[in-house]
Order: structure tokens, then C-alpha cells, then sequence
């Protein structure tokens, strides 16, 4: 087919006038986007890709779309088709109300990175996508695949086709093969793996894909278009129905039944209960709103831990029984005190220096002697007992306070 000249030609003119633009390399799979990984190409060549059909482009999701119209009698046939990196807003519903659409003869295409739990419970089939946590721009260039096509048209041969970048190697593990034919794969690790099946559902079937990124305009522009004529190819001739999947489903006439509001509507009393009590909470917000004083936080005054810390640092001494360690600070800090209130030379501890430090302490001179005589001794040895210890404590605790 030569209907993508014409459209490649106006894509790739208008990539020459913005070329200074910086290229957006991120997958947005968007229908009206000329960036890379859209899908712009694809969206406005459908009508002539697909024999001139009809092509309806869905504003709304597809289960309140079929409230409107139905797709069931002969000659109003229909394919639905969605090429999207996920399908979230197609939900467990949504889903069940488009396998109807399937069962009554229609199609459906969808060709997604990530498929919903509850269409893979209906459909009975499962995926593996060994590059599922690939998500940066650098990470996904790097991922090269070959896929391959087996078309059921004599027009198109068996091919095979190489693709440059953002190929996650994404295939299907599971499914029912009494209802099921593979109609594509994908080389993964050196072996082929189905990537592209044919879902058998009621009076229709339904096309699954794992490589929405081979329809985007980087590969249609890159001489793939092949590949997407050939897949597109196993769809039936009939009108198409594009989603975007860009609506969550919003109709609400079965929703209405499970409003949590349902059973006040019911009963005139708690219909006014609930409206008394909303009127309430809108007083209380009005004549709360004024800006009250916050209460004034009380600042607790410093606690003093000098006294802790010393009975902490003692503790720790006293577990080390290092007695002498302790004799010799108790004796450095009291020939400290001794320099600081008495003003004495503490170098010499002879018989002047006694007789002066119990002159000016107020202590008898016996008392005096003996308290420096201990601590002369102490201060020879190298080891001490707790006794000793204890006993140099209470004499300069007594000499202080004879003062």
C-alpha cells in the first residue's frame, strides 16, 4: 500500500521546520502526537488502511459508548481497536460490556504493553514481560527484537522484521489453544515466542498484541510499515471503532443501584436526617473559620545534668574498680581547690606548706598532717583499694567543712 507516502512526506516536513526542537523520545502512543512514539501516522491514514471504512473515533469509554449505540445486527459489524502502553481505564465492566460486543460478532485489537487483570481472567491467557521495570528513554533504546508475522492472506508472505529500539521482550505464557491461534512472534533469548494471537470469543474473536510501539511514527517512517499493514490485515471489513482510552467509564445507570445513598432516597426521615446533619456541618464550618489564638506552648526551664553527669562518670570508675584512677583525681582536684581559695604553692607538700594550709583552712595542725600525709602515700602507689579510696573521700570532705 502507498497511502503512507503522502502522510510520511508532511510528517517528515514537519519534523524539518521544527527540527530545532528538542525530540520527545518519551511512549505516549497519543493519536493526534507527531513525537516519535505516537501515534499521529497510524490515526490519520485508518480510513484508507482499513478499505475505507468508517472510522469512529471514540470521545467517551467503550461501555457508555454501547449505551448509545450497539453493534450487533448483520451489516452493522464492527472493530474495536486500542494501541496504548496500558488499558487502566478499561475497567472490570467496561471490559465485560466489550466481550458482549466480541460475542455477538464483532472484533476487538488491542496491542498493549501491560493487559488488565480482568481481561486476562475472562480470556483465559497470561503475559510475561522480562523488561517490565524499563521505563527511562535510555533504558528502552537499548532494546532491540526481531518479531515475526505469520499472515493468513496469499497477498502477504511469512516475514520477518527487525526493529531498532523499545522492544520489550514481552510475549504471552499462557492461554486456552483449543480457542486460540498464534498468528505472530517474537525472538526472545533464541527462541520464538508467541507476541500476536487470535482469541476465539462467542461469534467474534479478539486480537491481542504485545508491541503497541512497532505502530507508533517511528517505525512507520522507518520502512515497517509492512509489519502494521500485515497485523492490521487479520481484521474483518467493518467500521472501526479507535479508542484512545482516554475516558474512565461514566455512565451511571447500573451504578445508580449501589449508591451508598440509596437507602436514605428511600425513606423521607433519613432523607432529612442526612440533610439536617450536612446543614450542620456547614454551620459548624462558618462559625468556626475565624482565626483562633493558639494556645501559648510552656517552656520548660533547663534542668541542670551537671550533677548526673558526675554520678554517671563515678558509676562508670566504680564498675572498672580502677580505684587509683579516682584517688588521683580526687587528690589533683583538692590540691586545685587548695591553689584556688588559699592561694599556696601546692608543688612542695613539706612541713611549711602543712603549717600554712591549717593556718588558713581554720584545721587543727595534726589534721592537716595526716590529710597530706595520705595523700603523699596514695600518691606513691600504683594500685589502691576501695578502702583507701573511701578514706581519702571522707578526710577532704572533712577538711572543707571544718572551714
Amino acid at each position: 500500500m502507498n497511502y503512507f507516502k503522502r502522510i510520511s512526506f508532511l510528517f517528515v516536513l514537519t519534523l524539518v521546520f521544527v527540527g530545532c526542537e528538542k525530540t520527545n523520545w518519551n511512549e505516549n502512543f497519543r493519536e493526534y502526537s507527531k513525537d516519535p512514539f505516537g501515534t499521529y501516522i497510524l490515526h490519520e491514514e485508518a480510513e484508507e488502511l482499513f478499505n475505507d471504512n468508517d472510522v469512529v473515533y471514540l470521545k467517551k469509554n467503550i461501555y457508555d459508548h454501547f449505551y448509545d449505540v450497539y453493534y450487533q445486527d448483520e451489516g452493522n459489524f464492527a472493530n474495536y481497536i486500542a494501541i496504548k502502553h496500558n488499558a487502566v481505564k478499561l475497567d472490570k465492566e467496561s471490559i465485560t460490556r466489550l466481550l458482549e460486543f466480541v460475542d455477538a460478532g464483532n472484533e476487538a485489537f488491542l496491542s498493549l504493553n501491560f493487559f488488565p487483570a480482568h481481561l486476562k481472567e475472562a480470556l483465559n491467557f497470561d503475559t510475561e514481560n522480562l523488561d517490565s521495570n524499563v521505563y527511562g528513554v535510555k533504558g528502552l533504546k537499548a532494546l532491540e527484537g526481531k518479531l515475526y508475522l505469520y499472515p493468513n492472506d496469499d497477498n502477504f508472505s511469512k516475514g520477518e522484521y527487525e526493529f531498532d529500539r523499545n522492544i520489550r521482550r514481552h510475549h504471552f505464557s499462557q492461554f486456552d489453544s483449543q480457542h486460540t491461534v498464534v498468528l505472530g512472534s517474537q525472538d526472545i533469548e533464541g527462541e520464538k515466542l508467541p507476541n500476536f494471537i487470535k482469541i476465539n470469543y462467542g461469534n467474534g474473536a479478539v486480537y491481542l498484541h504485545s508491541q503497541p510501539i512497532v505502530f507508533t511514527n517511528y517505525y512507520l517512517l522507518k520502512d515497517q510499515k509492512e509489519y502494521t499493514e500485515h497485523a492490521l490485515s487479520f481484521l474483518s471489513d467493518h467500521t472501526i471503532l479507535w479508542d484512545p482510552l482516554i475516558k474512565y467509564r461514566k455512565n451511571t445507570r447500573e451504578k445508580e443501584d449501589k449508591s451508598i445513598f440509596k437507602f436514605f432516597w428511600q425513606h423521607e426521615p433519613l432523607k432529612w436526617s442526612l440533610y439536617v446533619a450536612l446543614f450542620g456541618l456547614l454551620l459548624f464550618i462558618v462559625f468556626n473559620a475565624r482565626r483562633k489564638q493558639r494556645a501559648i506552648p510552656i517552656i520548660e526551664k533547663l534542668k541542670n545534668s551537671t550533677v548526673d553527669f558526675t554520678h554517671t562518670i563515678a558509676n562508670l570508675y566504680l564498675k572498672e574498680d580502677n580505684h587509683k584512677n579516682l584517688v588521683d583525681k580526687k587528690i589533683t582536684y583538692f590540691l586545685e581547690l587548695v591553689r584556688t581559695k588559699y592561694l599556696l604553692n601546692t608543688r612542695n607538700l613539706n612541713s611549711d606548706f602543712i603549717e600554712k594550709l591549717a593556718s588558713k583552712s581554720g584545721n587543727k595542725l595534726s589534721t592537716t598532717k595526716y590529710l597530706i600525709n595520705t595523700i603523699i602515700g596514695l600518691d606513691k602507689k600504683s594500685s589502691c583499694t576501695q578502702d583507701e579510696l573511701m578514706r581519702l573521700n571522707t578526710l577532704i570532705e572533712n577538711f572543707f567543712e571544718t572551714h
